[in-house]
């Protein structure tokens, strides 16, 4: 686990900053072939940062300011998601429980009626309907007390650092709190997702329907149905601070609508009011208000638990699928399981042990969220690349690397944000990486094998560009690697990439990539 990052240090030591690699690798053509990538008029006046290495001996083949620190987005969640998988462990999980201070008395539970989150994203209305069956098969029909909802595991800040507030509605931006609700099961935390169809008739107006079905959320149509063959301009957005959600513009008669996944505001009290709503379903009535925020006695009796998948297996939609706030709430996660503090400092500093510990000098990067959503985050491809290599030698890397989107690969929770990207060529179900993408800032980093077998580690950055897009770049050089051998480089023309605008795929919902 150590003998990488030292060997990359050496070789970066020897040869220095912006220098490239050494004597064999330059007979093989490759620096020429790369710096031709980065030479792409789509990079002026932008700034690249990218490290190619042997991922079995550790040499260095490539480099091009390794060290230059620049905003990697989500290949951010390389680290957070690594450190996860050694803080807290693959089988770690996630439990949510229904507790009580009271006691049974027939029918009636007396006393106040707890729900204690842990964090875990993968909530869905389904499973707060089991946790209020259970009281139910117990014989509860009535809680004479209050529904308190326990979310004190993590602290009470929703949004992280320099997080854009144009974002605020955007599903990607959820509030990270230890208890919210997933509306299905690509597991984005804290949002609903919101259906617009059109009416039957031009002046109709659309039909709005909401998931999970709840009341947190009041939806305010301002929208129109216009007739067949007009636009389809609809907004979907939740006003600031509130949990309204205007839905405006137009939709043609027979015309697709709209679907988007929205954020809401305060993710306990939806939970606590999708959980209320399934005790009603239940036949379960709770009597007394709903309060937020307050840590469940240590005397309190549990009465339903529910536990979540295994943290290996979370890994999938997390990585596949670049979800920022299951990288948040790890962050938070790991806080708490290193310092009894749920909270993103506490998490950072976490993973920067971490990364301290198998050979990244955390201390010349900069984390400040789990998921790369801020552009605050400062890393080089040199740094990625040390973090690539070491976690090949941890044991539970098989199941980390699994999580790794993969090129080409149609199936969504295979392929993820690649699924589109490197078709057609030797990179296609080979290379595997983390995709990450805000506005004037890609990268991707991971693995690919080349024409000889071998494998190889990358590490792509790119800033400051004004084109739409440098994916195709990255898809350039990862398509070159995997063609070349290790006496010859054999250069791939630049690639047209499937994302089509300088933007996660992900971020995009349903995934368009």
């Amino acid at each position: 686990m150590w003998i990488w990052p030292v060997a990359v240090a050496l070789v970066a030591a020897v040869l220095g900053p912006g220098a490239q690699a050494g004597a064999d690798s330059d007979r093989t053509g490759l620096p020429e072939a790369i710096d031709t990538v980065l030479g792409d008029a789509r990079m002026e006046g932008g700034v690249a940062s990218v490290v190619v290495a042997d991922a079995g001996t550790g040499e260095l083949l490539y480099q091009h300011l390794p060290s230059t620190r620049l905003m990697p987005a989500s290949n951010t969640k390389l680290a957070t998601s690594a450190a996860a998988m050694e803080i807290l462990g693959p089988q770690y999980r996630f439990t949510t429980d229904v507790l009580t201070t009271g006691r049974q008395h027939g029918t009636v539970l007396r006393g106040d009626l707890y729900l204690r989150g842990t964090g875990d994203p993968t909530l869905l209305a389904d499973d707060y309907g089991d946790l209020a069956a259970r009281l139910a098969a117990a014989g509860v029909r009535r809680v004479d007390g209050r529904l308190i909802a326990d979310d004190t595991r993590f602290d009470s800040v929703r949004l992280g650092r320099s997080w854009a507030a144009d974002d605020e509605s955007s599903y990607y931006s959820a509030q990270i709190s230890a208890l919210s609700v997933a509306p299905d099961t690509d597991y984005d935390t804290g949002t609903v997702i919101v259906m617009v169809a059109p009416g039957e008739e031009a002046g109709d107006e659309p039909v709005v329907t909401v998931t999970p079905d709840t009341d947190y959320v009041d939806i305010d149509v301002r929208a129109t149905t216009v007739a067949a063959g007009g636009a389809n301009n609809l907004t979907v957005e939740r006003e600031h601070g509130t949990n309204t959600v205007v839905v405006s513009g137009t939709t043609p008669v027979g015309g697709a609508g709209a679907k988007e996944w929205v954020t809401v505001w305060e993710p306990t009290g939806y939970a606590a009011a999708v959980f209320r709503d399934a005790l009603a379903q239940h036949g379960i009535r709770v009597s007394g208000p709903t309060r937020l925020g307050r840590q469940t006695p240590g005397t309190a009796v549990r009465l339903a638990s529910h536990t979540s998948m295994p943290l290996r297996d979370l890994l999938v939609p997390f990585m596949k699928l670049s979800n920022n706030m299951h990288a948040e709430i790890l962050t938070k996660a790991m806080g708490y399981e290193v310092s009894r503090q749920g909270s993103w400092d506490a998490g950072l500093a976490a993973i920067s042990g971490y990364l301290k510990g198998v050979g990244v000098d955390a201390g010349k990067a900069r984390q400040v969220d789990g998921s790369g959503l801020s552009r605050m985050n400062n890393f080089s491809a040199g740094q990625l690349l040390d973090l690539l290599l070491a976690v090949r030698a941890e044991p539970w890397y098989a199941d980390w690397y699994r999580a790794l989107p993969v090129a080409c690969a149609p199936d969504r929770f295979v392929g993820g944000t690649l699924r589109t990207r490197m078709c057609g060529t030797p990179a296609a179900l080979n290379a595997r990486a983390k995709t990450g993408s805000l506005t004037g800032a890609s990268a991707l980093s991971g693995y690919v094998t080349d024409a000889d077998g071998r494998e190889l580690v990358y590490g792509i950055v790119l800033n400051n560009y004004l084109a739409s897009s440098v994916k195709a770049l990255e898809d350039a050089i990862v398509v070159t690697l995997a063609r070349s051998t290790a006496e010859a480089a054999v250069p791939a023309a630049t690639l047209r990439s499937g994302a089509s605008a300088d933007v996660e795929c992900s971020w995009r919902k349903p995934l368009s990539c």
